[in-house]
């Protein structure tokens, strides 16, 4: 990550137990670090939640993909680090698991990133009458939803965010939605929220591409990519 993300002056991601107030002042008096009122609960640690922008053992997961594994990886995150000249140190922050996996997912130009979550679609005016669930949104829409405040921060809103950042970087790819309960129906086109880089000009079902077996890997992970044919190492 890097020490200039803007995300360290205003750190948002709770951490840690619940304190009282009055020990919440004192601890960030004795620290320095930084507490905040969490939802009525009680006072916690917040940390920054940074931007990922490299992931360090990328050629490793490659290796062993090129091999023929399986890699579970970014689980969490991934741990942040600051490089400085060659070397790396450890900083007090969260990197959100959905980021990582975009980072991951745009660095081996995956053909898809799949995001799992509790819900089949995305959807907008999301529990009220006017609930509508998308099966498709473009850049555009998402960032039209996103500035309109459609999606909530914590919920929706950082998984949206992610598969625009894996867009961003791989306007190629096809970024999925969906619930783990539906992932294989997803895949194969017939439910869940694609996002691309522009509107499909017609609906097809279903979608080209994904056979079974990434249906599978969506049984292990809670947000994951994957990918046809191995690909070079990104410098």
């Amino acid at each position: 990550v890097s020490p200039d993300d803007p995300g360290f002056k205003n750190p948002t991601k709770p951490v840690g137990a619940f304190l009282t107030e009055e020990e919440a002042k004192a601890k960030a008096e004795e620290t320095g670090y930084v507490y905040k009122e969490d939802a009525g609960r009680g006072w916690r640690q917040v940390v920054a939640s940074p931007k990922p922008e490299r992931i360090v053992e990328f050629d490793a997961v490659q290796d062993l993909m090129n091999a023929g594994y399986i890699v579970v990886c970014t689980g969490g995150g991934g741990v942040p680090v600051f490089e400085k000249d060659g070397a790396y140190s450890g900083v007090p922050a969260v990197i959100d698991k959905d980021r990582s996996s975009a980072r991951m997912a745009a660095d081996f130009k995956a053909d898809m990133l799949i995001i799992l979550t509790a819900v089949e679609k995305v959807a907008i005016n999301f529990n009220t009458p006017e609930q509508k669930n998308l099966d498709h949104m473009s850049v555009a829409d998402a960032q039209r939803y996103i500035e309109e405040g459609q999606f909530a921060p914590g919920s929706m809103l950082p998984k949206v965010q992610a598969c625009l950042e894996y867009l961003a970087d791989y306007p190629s790819g096809k970024a999925l939605i969906t619930s783990l309960e539906c992932a294989e129906a997803a895949i194969k086109g017939e439910t869940g929220t694609t996002i691309t880089v522009l509107r499909p000009r017609f609906d097809s079902k279903p979608l080209p591409g994904p056979q079974m077996r990434h249906a599978d890997l969506a049984r292990l992970l809670p947000a994951f990519s994957f990918r046809e044919k191995a690909t070079p190492s990104v410098p």
